[in-house]
């Protein structure tokens, strides 16, 4: 099991589904989890629940330089240091190409991939005095096998996978590693729309839908030193998904 006593890690989007389920995981391998959200009230919320010996809240809106500065220099001021970030913090708008506005594809490019590059950007020079960093990136199986109705997320996603792996290229040298998570369906509001598990995910391999727990023990691997010869790396978490049906009748 990773061990991140000592770790200060920042999850962006933390406030609920996969990044509250990070921000649980991680905090409960010891590390000093920093939740990041857009609305500061549901970010303390989430830091009460973990307690507060263990998670600190922030406000950041991943699209807003100034946001990303105001945090890392409080989490600064806070801990000393930054060892991990997980940029988790997504959105996904389900339509058909043609139909998609210009306003919404802008949106899904801000939030998806904006967010990623600032928060690398932000984190990267304190790492770089450190000598060492983990970033990890919370992508999607959408980057290299998209679906109907998911253009522009798709879009943003696949661009998060080159910069992150140009990144990882540079970043190396500095002892600043950058790897990439990919799931498939989660258990979570964004893939199940609030409502019951769709019925295609009995079809894949493994016969079901991934938990947020099981995406959360894939970002401890990639934010720990147990991963320390990993960069550029991608993790598929999809129980199957890309393969093909399972053969389940």
């Amino acid at each position: 099991m990773p061990d991140l006593k000592h770790h200060v890690i920042l999850i962006t989007g933390a406030n609920r589904g996969q990044g509250k389920a990070i921000a649980m995981h991680l905090a409960d391998l010891g590390a000093s989890v920093v939740v990041g959200a857009r609305d500061y009230e549901k970010a303390s919320t989430v830091a009460e629940e973990i307690g507060s010996a263990r998670a600190y809240p922030v406000k950041l809106d991943v699209t807003k330089e100034v946001e990303w500065k105001a945090a890392i220099e409080d989490i600064i001021n806070q801990f000393g240091k930054i060892d991990v970030l997980v940029n988790n913090a997504g959105i996904i708008t389900r339509k058909p190409f043609t139909q998609l506005s210009t306003e919404e594809y802008v949106e899904l490019i801000n939030v998806n991939q904006l967010g990623v590059f600032l928060g690398m950007q932000s984190v990267i020079p304190f790492m770089e005095r450190q000598g060492k960093g983990s970033i990890v990136n919370n992508v999607s199986i959408s980057a290299f096998s998209p679906i109907a109705h998911s253009s522009a997320y798709a879009a943003s996603k696949a661009a998060v996978v080159a910069m992150s792996k140009s990144a990882a290229v540079e970043l190396g040298p500095k002892g600043i590693r950058v790897n990439m998570i990919h799931p498939g369906g989660v258990d979570t509001d964004m893939a199940t729309n609030g409502e019951a598990v769709p019925a295609y995910y009995q079809s894949v391999p493994l016969g079901r839908i991934g938990q947020p727990l099981e995406i959360a023990k894939a970002v401890a691997f990639l934010a720990s030193d147990e991963s320390s010869y990993c960069t550029g790396a991608e993790l598929v978490v999809d129980g199957g998904m890309t393969l093909g049906n399972g053969g389940n009748e």
